[in-house]
This record gives structure tokens, C-alpha cells and sequence, in this order.
């Protein structure tokens, strides 16, 4: 039996629908009502299964309320799709065709639903997301204050930095009482940390950004990261693998993290001595350190899951 699914390519405003493989097309306003409508028209052509692109994060709050509606959602890749899109032969971009092709990557790939986070863990996220903001904007404040001459612009940047850093401190505050408070991520946060050079923040972005840790086969949280060579063969030939997708931030801080760790593990740091003096790129071996890092706190958090759950 084909699947019925409706494609949704979300903007600020609008959310134009395209349902497959009826081929009917409505638009609804980016908002609650109607987000509502939107549900409602899904249940009225009896879709199973509603997909849209990341977009920004314009797609969240349809993606949340379309879920407490009673309405499955899934989430497609903005890339893969149009790659799609160039492969069916569909060069061309309006929102219509866009929705269109969304459901038809959707039905030829065979997504599944994407379970919406719990509401304790869109809080952790929106609070390490604005963490990672606080500092980088006390990054560039320190910048500017060690080019600064005139006194006047000096106390204003002074100001800025005193501010940052309170907001700092209480948003660290914050995320670790959240940890705290929930007994399983208290047990992921003991486990990770018994890794040397772990520290809070990088737990804090872990569980926020891959809540999948523990629970995804090795091979398949590496390829959330992107940490994943891609094979690039064709015949006799054989090509360099590269990486490609994946969650930028957590990549790039099991980059920095793994320099760290290097410092503390002997194992880690006799692997990284033994890639660069083979003569691997500085690129490739930093990859490799973050990747077998990553399998490393996997099976870490793996364990703690196993032990929190026998325990409960």
C-alpha cells in the first residue's frame, strides 16, 4: 500500500503543503492557527506522515504542534533533498514544486517519523545554544577591548563583558541544575566526565545536541556527527574518503575536545603520534581523534544507560 505523505516547505510566513500521491496543494500561515489548519487538512486527505526540511528554525513550532495535534512528522535533510530534486530532473525552485519533491524524497527513501524532543530537553538545548552565544560574544567583546584606546569606549566594553559573564554564570547554573534534576542525565554526566578532559560544557552540548548517545551503534552516532568517511570509488579506481553532513556543533567540539583528551589518555595520544608520523593531513587526523573519541564516550554512555536502567 503507498504511503500517503505530505511534503511542507516551510518559510517564515507560509507552509506550503503538497500531499503524494493525490498531487493536492494548500498553503497555511506560520502560525498556531494555522499550524491547526495544516493538521487538520492532513487528516482530512489521510496522511500518515508529514515531512519538512530543517529551515532555520522556522519549521520547530509547526514540527511541535503538529505533533501534539495527533500528527506524525518527519525530518528531511535540505540537502539530500535537492540533490534528489537535480536527480528526478527538477532543477528548477518554487515553494509548490519544493513541498512536491519533499514528498516524493520522503516515499522514496521511506522516512520514519521523527520523535519530537521532550520539553525538558528543547530547554536544555535553547539553553546551551544561548551559552555557546554568551561566549562567543565575550570572545569578541575581549577582542575589542584589547584594540580599544579611547576611555569612554574602554568602560562601555567593560560594561558589556561584566554582563556577559554574569549571564554566563547563570546560564552555567542553570544547565547543570537541569542535569542535576533528571537522574538519567545525571548518570550520563558522571560517566562521560570519568573521561579526562571532559568537562561540564562538553557534556552539556552532548546530551543537548546528540541525545542519541548511548542508544545509536557506534557506526551510526560517528554518522550523526559526520565523523563518517564517505567511500568514493569508481571501478579500479579508489578515492580519498571524505566526511560530509552531520551535526556541525558537536564535530566541532569533539575537535577541540579531543586535542584536549590527547593531553590526559596515552592510547589517544600514541594513535594521534602514529597517524602524524605516517604523514597524514592535520585535517585527517584530528577526524580521526574525534571520531574514535566519539566511540569511546558512546560506549560510555552506552553503559550508564544499561546501569541506570537496571538500577530503576
Amino acid at each position: 500500500m503507498t504511503q500517503i505523505v505530505c511534503g511542507v516547505d516551510v518559510s517564515k510566513r507560509r507552509l506550503d503543503a503538497h500531499v503524494k500521491p493525490s498531487g493536492v496543494f494548500k498553503s497555511f500561515g506560520n502560525d498556531a492557527a494555522g499550524i491547526a489548519e495544516l493538521a487538520g487538512f492532513c487528516r482530512s486527505q489521510g496522511v500518515q506522515l508529514v515531512v519538512m526540511e530543517a529551515s532555520g528554525g522556522y519549521e520547530r513550532t509547526a514540527f511541535l504542534l503538529l505533533w501534539e495535534a495527533g500528527v506524525a512528522c518527519g525530518m528531511a535533510n535540505p540537502g539530500r533533498v535537492r540533490y534528489y530534486a537535480e536527480a528526478m530532473g527538477v532543477p528548477e525552485k518554487t515553494d509548490r514544486l519544493d513541498a512536491g519533491i519533499i514528498a516524493r524524497y520522503a516515499i522514496a527513501k521511506g522516512l520514519k517519523p521523527t520523535e519530537p524532543p521532550t520539553p525538558r530537553q528543547q530547554r536544555l538545548k535553547a539553553l546551551v545554544v544561548r551559552l555557546r552565544q554568551v561566549t562567543d560574544d565575550l570572545t569578541v567583546q575581549k577582542q575589542r577591548r584589547s584594540s580599544a584606546v579611547n576611555d569612554e569606549v574602554l568602560a562601555s566594553i567593560n560594561e558589556v563583558i561584566a554582563l556577559l559573564k554574569r549571564q554566563s554564570r547563570s546560564l552555567e547554573g542553570e544547565i547543570a541544575s537541569l542535569i542535576d534534576d533528571d537522574p538519567l542525565w545525571a548518570h550520563l554526566d558522571a560517566a562521560l566526565r570519568t573521561t579526562k578532559g571532559v568537562a561540564n560544557r562538553t557534556v552539556a552540548r552532548l546530551l543537548a545536541e546528540l541525545p542519541e548517545l548511548g542508544i545509536y551503534s557506534n557506526k551510526a552516532v560517528v554518522k550523526l556527527a559526520g565523523l563518517a568517511p564517505l567511500a568514493d570509488d569508481s571501478g579500479a579506481r579508489s578515492g580519498k574518503r571524505h566526511i560530509r553532513g552531520g551535526r556541525a556543533g558537536i564535530r566541532s567540539i569533539l575537535f577541540l575536545i579531543g586535542h584536549i583528551v590527547c593531553r590526559f589518555d596515552k592510547s589517544l595520544d600514541a594513535f594521534r603520534r602514529k597517524l602524524t608520523e605516517a604523514g597524514k593531513p592535520k585535517m585527517v587526523v584530528r577526524i580521526a581523534i574525534a571520531r574514535k573519541l566519539l566511540v569511546r564516550l558512546n560506549a560510555k554512555a552506552r553503559e550508564a544507560r544499561a546501569q541506570y536502567a537496571a538500577a530503576t
